[in-house]
């Protein structure tokens, strides 16, 4: 759904971008998608300076993440049994 000052920029609403940009980061989305959400960007300042930002925060976040020590496996061990729990 859009939003009124919501834009389509080469096809692709703002918020199709914002729904697709974690598949964008972790390169997973086909090769036409990829460019349209590129084209999209390129046009759109507002998904530009969003996306930006976002991706910053996705970076140091992984980074973080590879830098921290593993989990204790009974950690671990509750952490997936939380996020079932949750799913369900």
């Amino acid at each position: 759904m859009s939003t009124p000052d919501e834009r389509v920029v080469a096809g692709l609403t703002c918020g199709e971008v914002l729904a697709a940009l974690s598949d964008f980061l972790d390169n997973e989305l086909e090769t036409e998608k990829r460019q349209r959400l590129i084209a999209h960007v390129r046009g759109c300042d507002w998904c530009e300076r969003f996306g930006g930002r976002f991706g910053k925060i996705i970076e140091l976040l992984r980074r973080e993440l590879h830098e921290a020590e593993p989990l204790r496996p009974e950690v671990a061990a509750r952490l997936r049994e939380r996020l079932a729990e949750t799913r369900r």
